[in-house]
């Protein structure tokens, strides 16, 4: 922790860096990397427990994967790519907004108390897999001609400027697309770590010092941040399906 002057632990970047839990052949694994695994093993234990055995009569568990499925189903991907188009995409879809959901959620889980997407390494290779599948899809559908058409937004009506809209089009597509589809998820959930922590420590640290009002304002200042995390780690993970859905959709739409 690092000393202002006055004894406050202010957070900054060793908040988000751990030893390693273990160390195998030379492979550190930290705690970061455990609630990723965990967060992969809760998706799948849950989505097991909701479908394993599905009923004509839903249970409880099969009723709240029933409803998280189809909200990502019918609320994105079919509003996005349409039912026809969609419906293949939907496992990927689904798959991705539960692991980011879970990933960012663990910022307000006793003991955790860490979102794995503040680590850019994670929003990262998300990012890389939605953009390998978007030049994947167009390569498929346009083939290598309409691929470079596609990605440069090439379109003879623009006349003059046609080659600076080229230019601009593709590195927006190629080099910033993905650079901001990662970015976007692991700034608000860095920001929104460093926020909770702050503010959780001047608690503390107001607590045992003469400013005892100041610490019951700072913890109804946490509880407000805690909810509005809440809100703001279910906005990213859909932001993140909805722009991964827009991404595939531009790569299966006819160039005009």
């Amino acid at each position: 922790m690092s000393d202002n002057g006055c004894g406050f632990p202010a957070p900054g970047l060793q908040s988000f860096m751990f030893k390693p839990l273990a160390t195998v052949g030379g492979f550190e694994f930290n705690k970061v990397m455990l609630l990723a695994l965990l967060a992969t093993l809760v998706i799948v234990a849950f989505f097991w427990a909701a479908f394993g055995k599905a009923k004509v009569v839903p249970g409880k568990v099969q009723m709240i994967g029933e409803a998280g499925y189809d909200f990502v189903r019918r609320g994105i991907v079919y509003e996005t790519l349409g039912k026809r188009e969609g419906e293949k995409y939907v496992p990927l879809m689904v798959s991705l907004f539960f692991f980011i959901w879970i990933m960012n959620v663990w910022s307000v889980i006793p003991l955790a108390q860490f979102p794995v997407s503040s680590v850019i390494a994670y929003p990262a290779v998300l990012a890389a897999v939605v953009y390998i599948t978007w030049v994947v899809l167009t390569f498929k559908k346009h083939g290598f001609v309409g691929f470079f058409k596609n990605v440069t937004g090439y379109d003879k009506s623009l006349g003059a400027v046609l080659p600076l809209v080229m230019v601009i089009e593709f590195f927006s597509n190629l080099l910033v697309r993905p650079f901001t589809h990662a970015v976007r998820l692991f700034a608000n959930m860095f920001a929104g770590h460093l926020m909770l922590v702050m503010f959780t420590v001047a608690s503390w640290y107001l607590l045992n010092s003469w400013l005892v009002v100041g610490a019951g304002v700072s913890f109804v200042m946490t509880m407000a941040m805690i909810c509005f995390e809440l809100f703001v780690q279910a906005v990213q993970a859909y932001v993140f399906v909805l722009l991964a859905c827009s991404y595939v959709q531009g790569a299966l739409s006819e160039h005009h």
